[in-house]
């Protein structure tokens, strides 16, 4: 049998740097493409296929846009994946549509791709013929409506909510819209008086924000689609001298949002476990590529991060 022995070249695309670690061209290789290496949760997940890698040892390639919103990066990066004939792609889109056609040129190629964090768009999937091994991720619905029942009941359920979206059209984000929406239409006495975009971006999260504090200073809760966009709603409410006076509810659980929990410019956050999609992604691509058939959903635990939770010495 072949001894197989690891790789790991890390790429940040768009940032024009290449950072090669361990070089050993008689392994398999598989590539993990993220949205961004600017986000806490990616570095997670880079983390955690990192590990499995070398556990396993097998090469990898892991590369990223410099923002989450730069689709067309993203998919140039497949499309030179391709060209290098990796063995496996991991990916997690930066647009649930536009990641299709990407797909659809690996599947003419042959090698197989395995989504993780963010579904691709199951519809225009099936319309272009196009086809995927699993999907590996957490679920955002229930992820939205734990967030929604969680505002409801620190407002008693009374009172006015604003809402931060991620990228419109990102599966992930509307995810977490609509289960958060539809806890929260359960109960009458919560009024959601605005949601806008933020684009998943911390320095969005302050400016959409604070635009919203100055047109709806009656808010008493924010639900922030994410973390990032949680940080920065937290730096504009303490600008506005609010600090403490609204319940600002995020999702990742990201460390930076922990310790706002934990000092208490923030109440909550839903935790997903990156650094377990990274690992489950490595070693599924494995199986994949040893031929093994493998489930079309591999799921990983959500759960709210509160204060509470974290004084009980909550650890991933």
């Amino acid at each position: 049998m072949r001894k197989l022995l690891i790789l790991v070249l890390m790429f940040v695309t768009g940032l024009g740097c290449q950072r090669e670690k361990k070089l050993y061209p008689n392994a398999p290789t598989i590539a993990l493409v993220m949205k961004t290496l600017n986000n806490p949760f990616f570095i997670d997940m880079q983390k955690g296929a990192e590990e499995a890698a070398s556990r396993l040892k097998v090469n990898l390639i892991v590369q990223a846009p410099e923002r989450e919103v730069d689709v067309e990066k993203q998919m140039q990066i497949i499309e030179n994946l391709i060209q290098r004939k990796v063995d496996a792609i991991c990916v997690a889109p930066s647009g649930s549509k536009e990641i299709v056609p990407a797909i659809l040129k690996a599947n003419k190629a042959g090698i197989p791709v395995l989504v993780v964090d963010t579904r691709v768009d199951e519809q225009a999937l099936k319309e272009a013929h196009g086809k995927i091994a699993t999907f590996i991720g957490s679920d955002n619905y229930e992820g939205g409506k734990i967030a929604g029942n969680y505002i409801i009941e620190r407002l008693n359920g009374q009172g006015k909510v604003a809402i931060l979206e991620g990228i419109p059209g990102h599966e992930t984000g509307d995810a977490r819209l609509r289960g958060f929406l539809d806890a929260v239409k359960k109960a009458p006495g919560i009024e959601v008086v605005t949601s806008q975009t933020a684009n998943w971006e911390r320095d969005q999260g302050f400016n959409v924000f604070q635009n919203i504090l100055q047109s709806h200073p009656e808010v008493q809760a924010l639900f922030a689609c994410n973390d990032m966009m949680a940080l920065g709603a937290i730096e504009a409410i303490a600008a506005a001298g609010k600090t403490g006076q609204i319940i600002v509810v995020g999702f990742d659980a990201v460390e930076d949002a922990r310790e706002a929990i934990q000092n208490g410019t923030m109440a909550g956050s839903i935790a997903q476990y990156p650094s377990e999609m990274g690992r489950l992604a490595i070693e599924t691509a494995v199986n994949v590529i040893n031929g093994q058939k493998v489930p079309e959903f591999i799921p990983t635990k959500i759960e709210l991060i509160t204060r509470e939770k974290l004084a009980a010495n909550y650890t991933e």
